[in-house]
């Protein structure tokens, strides 16, 4: 959610009100259909603590898109199950690299703010470097031998 507090009360389109004759009417099939369907697992709506069925607003769209494909398309009712089942797991990944890719923005943006404490804690005392070709002179280093 967003962090708010919703109205217990509030619907959306997943709140199952609807019940089979309702959704049938607004759907346009039978309820005979929607048993079918239920069975199936084409569309699955909400139980009541009595086993009625109560569909959602997204459950009509849905055997509106059942139909669709089945009246229009020429699409079996297997063939439809696993379109269903393939949009239903492209949509989760889509959720999941929405995910990944705000936590590789968030480490992002940490590693940019630990880079800039880095260079923000380097001394400011260090001698600066001069480049011995630039000077144009050589520097020979010859090692102090111990005397025997």
């Amino acid at each position: 959610m967003d962090g708010r507090r919703r109205n217990p009360y509030q619907l959306t389109d997943e709140s199952p009100v609807y019940v089979i004759s309702i959704a049938a009417q607004l759907s346009g099939l039978h309820p005979q259909t929607l048993r079918q369907y239920d069975r199936l697992g084409l569309v699955s709506p909400d139980r009541t603590a009595g086993r009625g069925r109560r569909y959602s607003a997204r459950d009509i769209e849905l055997l509106r898109t059942v139909q669709q494909l089945s009246q229009d398309e020429g699409i079996n009712l297997a063939g439809i199950k696993r379109i269903i089942e393939l949009e239903n797991q492209v949509a989760a990944l889509q959720q999941r690299v929405a995910e990944l890719s705000a936590a590789v923005d968030g480490a992002a943006v940490a590693m940019q703010q630990r880079e800039a404490q880095v260079h923000a804690s380097y001394r400011r005392d260090l001698v600066p470097y001069q480049d011995v070709q630039q000077a144009g002179a050589l520097v020979v280093w010859r090692p102090k031998r111990p005397k025997d």
